[in-house]
């Protein structure tokens, strides 16, 4: 190809030559440049693309793009004439066409965590768009941290720390987050006959995990007359709680967890992400797949630190257990936890763990907490009858007890 483009001038017959030779040789250089620009070469100033008249094909080879080694240094581009415009435009097509047959990034998981409502939250997307997965991670992050303001029961100016200090006068005016919580925590009190009771808080405060406090058993039994869960006044119209006693106070940690784990969720659904996971200390929502296979969730061994009675797979639902084996102590030989019996207000000791698999995380969570203190024999009566519910029971000797649809354990690798 020539270095650059001539200057042209009109002849009396009309046709355009080159400077330095005839017209009628003009006129045939000029046939054979078209000719071949048409069908070899298209020109964008010093650069070119072969061949031109033809679209990349994504399965095929790229482009081939080349600039002669005479014009290094800063070369001056030639003008745009009438003849090498077309030809420089689809070249240029060419080039768009090209780009836009590179492969798209493979999707893989990235993740995200935050310390909220007492625990690590970890989130985990599969996505091949980094960045959006990355803003979509943070927005449910940012959700957790929304709902943990009015949920949280550590903080004075929280909404559940206003109805506790109203306890035996007016009602409290709460939030939309508070009523379904509050809500979804009575339909688990119903199923499990009390076994679930946000009142429990109403002996609960009594007990200390972290100053190894135990109450006397007077102040235990004075206590228990204020745990029923009926006696919580909700009024949706109203969007009001109230608590009829003064000494009574709910509590909302076996539930308040996995609202916040189902809120981060419905998030990243918003935002069209199919294939997640989102951790809240130990508890569990999934949905899809990893591009390595299905998510796998290990059960941990409440008496083997650090082991996993097995892992299940699951690719839709919650998963989350409850047990005797995280916050703890010990006096005597005897083990004093933070899951109360509502009926006693002691530790409860029908089981040493409880797994449940729900469609929330939201049910799991307090579903969780009730099997536990209801133990093998009826908590597994009670999931048998719940739809979108499976149990697995480990019982004081170890043994498991599990409902007919649970999923497969298989051994930890």
């Amino acid at each position: 190809l020539s270095s650059g483009a001539a200057s042209s001038r009109s002849t009396p017959d009309g046709s355009h030559t080159s400077d330095g030779g005839s017209p009628a040789d003009g006129a045939a250089r000029a046939a054979a440049a078209d000719t071949t620009a048409a069908a070899r070469a298209a020109r964008i100033g010093r650069m070119t693309v072969s061949p031109p008249g033809r679209w990349p094909d994504c399965a095929g080879p790229a482009p081939i793009w080349r600039v002669p080694n005479s014009e290094a240094g800063g070369a001056k581009l030639p003008a745009v004439t009438h003849r090498t415009l077309p030809t420089r435009l689809a070249a240029a097509a060419a080039l768009l066409a090209a780009a836009s047959c590179a492969p798209a990034p493979a999707p893989h998981v990235l993740s995200a965590q935050r310390m909220l409502m007492g625990t690590i939250f970890r989130i985990q997307v599969v996505a091949a768009d980094d960045a959006v997965a990355r803003a979509a991670m943070q927005a449910a992050l940012d959700e957790v941290a929304r709902i943990e303001q009015p949920l949280s029961e550590w903080r004075e100016d929280s909404e559940i720390s206003a109805v506790n200090r109203a306890a035996g006068g007016k009602a409290v005016e709460v939030g939309p987050e508070l009523l379904e919580v509050l809500r979804r925590a009575r339909r688990a009190s119903e199923v499990t006959d009390g076994a679930f009771d946000v009142t429990f808080a109403s002996c609960g405060h009594l007990w200390s995990i972290r100053d190894r406090r135990i109450p006397t058993p007077e102040a235990v039994a004075a206590c228990l007359p204020e745990v029923d869960w009926r006696n919580v006044e909700i009024d949706p119209a109203a969007s009001t709680v109230r608590l009829p006693d003064a000494s009574m106070r709910i509590g909302i940690a076996g539930i308040g967890k996995g609202y916040g784990i189902d809120r981060a969720a419905a998030v990243l659904e918003a935002r069209g992400f199919t294939d997640y996971t989102v951790d809240g200390g130990g508890d569990l929502r999934v949905r899809g797949r990893k591009p390595s296979g299905p998510w796998s969730v290990g059960i941990a061994h409440p008496r083997e630190e650090g082991e996993l009675l097995g892992v299940v797979h699951v690719d839709r639902g919650a998963i989350v257990t409850s047990g005797d084996y995280e916050q703890y102590f010990e006096r005597d030989g005897v083990r004093y936890h933070h899951i109360l019996d509502p009926r006693t207000g002691m530790p409860a000791r029908a089981a040493i763990a409880a797994t449940v698999v729900a469609p929330d995380a939201t049910d799991a969570d307090a579903l969780a907490t009730g099997l536990f203190v209801l133990g093998p024999e009826r908590g597994i009566a009670v999931a048998e009858h719940l739809p979108g519910v499976e149990a697995l029971i480990v019982a004081p000797d170890l043994s498991l007890h599990r409902t007919s649809g649970f999923p497969a354990i298989e051994p930890a690798e």
